[in-house]
């Protein structure tokens, strides 16, 4: 029997690596950005076409590479990084494992120009899945230009699974936040389709944040620092008002590498109990300075996993630090024995003696003594009536009104008048205004055949049995369909505001509203000024309530950022969907009759009743067999 293993060729190799290295254009912009910051850069510029499907080119003026360094960067395993083994767990760079420029080669077109300070000329080469197409000399500035274009060109497969423009350029951006975020120190520019995303200028951690986030950023955080022998802990963390229910600004750094950790993320949660509403989470950007030799880094290909030698003891610090800062800035209730400057006795106060309060009292005052009131009658009468009460054991309330009919005949001026006697006395009495419904709704109301169930449930009857509504899903459903019939016809009927809202966007949620507004503007919103931080809205759809606006778009924004389709029908169903879900009432809310028949009504007039927009049942039926077999 021959052999059948062999060597895979060198070709072959790098696209399979690649698959490891490039899952999407975000990925070539993480790897290129990590070059340029071990090259010591001062200036990156990222420039985008496409989404990178077309374009990714990364110029910046670091060091620069010679003739041979600029060959050999394309090739497997050739790295400046590490020369053995043990350098793995001392690393203070980017990229190390050399595969990187060598997975992209195999699965795009690079153009690299390339020149070191002293050179006087650089150093151009092309290469087209891996081929060496062309090396020549070249003019070019101090620094590396690298382009990669028409990614994944020669495996179409892998090409057909990327995601719309809009959401392949989210993730760009998300590379592009993680990476300028933990370099303050270094001037980045991002352009797409020529027009120009990010400016972000030299500056230190809070202003660089504010820079990508928006200026009303600068508010909402609350700065932490501590500094052990384990780690040093630095950076900022959101006050609780300002929590979301998306997850979207959520940073942890150690040693200027993003990465994502699970346990940590429970640390600061911790931190934050008490403090946050339910399925809200808190925004930070934390940046963690730790010993290289007491982590590792090379468990994941992305290199966003790291293994942590003492995990606990940084769970510990990392909670204690937040809950002290939360506190210290006054925005966590803390026991705090340090004196209060606040309390201390005013400086014109100091020589002054307290004075003792002077009490005066009424030596002749006698509660029981009897008031000399003008007219016998009337002191007659409170005299009797007094007496009476005293006398009389408890239980006799109808003695107290015996000789009420003479005490009125005797302190009337016309005491033969018959409209004196106990007759004309009126009782207090709780007086009928109306009724809240009137006799015909009354009527109409013992007529409903549909309850509220734990106030989560819709409970009527049907001719087979009866049916049981998930009140929830069920709006779902109702709302669902009529956002899309306004949307689709444009006849959603709005409320005008008294005082516009302002609400602030980061450019990333910017962008992705503006690619939404026209169907937003169907729906009932009508929008004021908008501009990049801040859109104004003048009116919103009548099934929405002013407190409502900001979780909506929160929500809307959070569902869409992950997959938004492209424009037509599947993004308007997205955008149904998405505000459908925000808008339906929550379980555990009272319903009123009137309510409860018509959201029985309204959902067996939809189109597709039995299940919610993401395929969910609506309702279940019970038939008198069923409820026969019981008993």
């Amino acid at each position: 029997m021959s052999d059948i293993i062999q060597l895979l060729p060198d070709h072959v190799a790098n696209q399979i690596a690649a698959g490891e290295v490039v899952q999407r254009p975000a990925s070539v912009v993480k790897e290129l950005l990590e070059n340029a910051i071990d090259a010591k850069a001062t200036f990156i510029k990222l420039i985008i076409k496409e989404a990178g499907k077309t374009l990714i080119q990364v110029i910046d003026d670091g060091v620069g590479m010679s003739v041979t360094d600029a060959r050999l960067c394309f090739e497997r395993h050739a790295t400046s990084k590490i020369q053995s083994a043990e350098d793995l767990f001392q690393l203070d760079t980017k990229g190390f494992r050399g595969e990187a420029l060598a997975s992209i080669a195999a699965i795009a077109h690079v153009e690299l120009k390339t020149k070191q300070e002293n050179d006087e000329v650089g150093t151009e080469i092309k290469i087209e899945g891996s081929e060496v197409v062309s090396q020549e000399a070249c003019v070019t500035p101090k620094g590396t230009s690298l382009s990669v274009k028409n990614l994944f060109y020669n495996i179409p497969a892998r090409r057909n699974f990327l995601k719309s423009n809009a959401v392949e350029l989210r993730h760009i951006i998300d590379e592009f936040h993680r990476v300028t975020m933990a370099h303050p120190d270094i001037k980045f520019d991002m352009f797409h389709n020529g027009s120009e995303i990010f400016n972000l200028p030299i500056s230190n951690r809070r202003q660089r944040i504010v820079n990508i986030f928006g200026g009303k950023t600068n508010e909402k955080l609350v700065p932490i620092n501590e500094e052990t022998d384990i780690v040093t802990i630095s950076g900022f963390v959101g006050k609780p008002e300002y929590a979301k229910r998306s997850r979207g600004e959520q940073f942890f750094f150690v040693n200027h590498r993003f990465i994502k950790s699970a346990y940590l993320n429970h640390a600061v949660n911790a931190a934050f109990e008490g403090l946050l509403k339910d399925k809200n989470h808190p925004s930070y950007f934390i940046y963690l300075e730790v010993d290289p030799t007491t982590i590792d880094i090379n468990i994941h290909p992305t290199k966003t996993e790291i293994k942590f030698e003492d995990e606990h003891a940084l769970y510990a610090m990392l909670r204690s630090t937040i809950k002290h800062s939360l506190g210290q800035f006054n925005v966590a209730p803390v026991l705090d024995f340090d004196r209060d400057s606040s309390m201390d006795t005013p400086y014109e106060y100091k020589n002054k003696q307290a004075q003792s309060p002077t009490i005066e009292v009424d030596r002749d005052f006698n509660p029981f003594k009897e008031e000399k009131i003008s007219g016998s009658g009337s002191s007659s009468s409170s005299q009797r009536s007094f007496t009476s009460f005293k006398k009389e054991p408890a239980g006799s309330w109808e003695n107290l009104y015996v000789g009420l009919e003479s005490d009125l005949a005797t302190n009337s001026p016309n005491s033969d008048s018959e409209e004196t006697q106990f007759s004309t006395v009126e009782f207090e009495s709780t007086e009928v205004t109306g009724s809240l419904f009137t006799e015909e709704e009354n009527k109409e109301l013992s007529q409903y055949t549909a309850y509220q169930l734990k106030r989560k449930y819709i409970v009527t009857t049907i001719k087979s049995g009866m049916v049981i509504i998930h009140q929830n899903r069920a709006h779902q459903r109702i709302l669902y369909e009529e956002l899309l019939r306004n949307i689709t016809m444009a006849s959603a009927v709005s409320q005008q505001l008294l005082f516009p809202l302002k609400i602030s966007f980061s450019k990333k949620e910017f962008a992705l509203l503006e690619s939404i507004r026209e169907q937003l503007e169907n729906t009932g919103f009508v929008f004021g000024e908008m501009s990049v931080g801040e859109v104004q809205i003048t009116a919103i759809p009548s099934v929405v309530t002013e407190k409502e606006v900001s979780e909506l778009f929160e929500r809307l924004l959070s569902d869409l950022e992950n997959d938004v389709p492209e424009t037509g029908f599947s993004q308007t169903d997205a955008l149904a969907k998405s505000l459908a879900k925000t808008l339906a009432v929550k379980t555990g809310v009272e319903l009123a009759p009137e309510q409860i028949q018509y959201m029985a009504n309204s959902l067996f007039a939809c189109t597709e009743p039995t299940i919610t927009p993401n395929n969910k049942p609506t309702f279940i039926t019970l038939t008198i067999d069923e409820i026969d077999k019981k008993f």
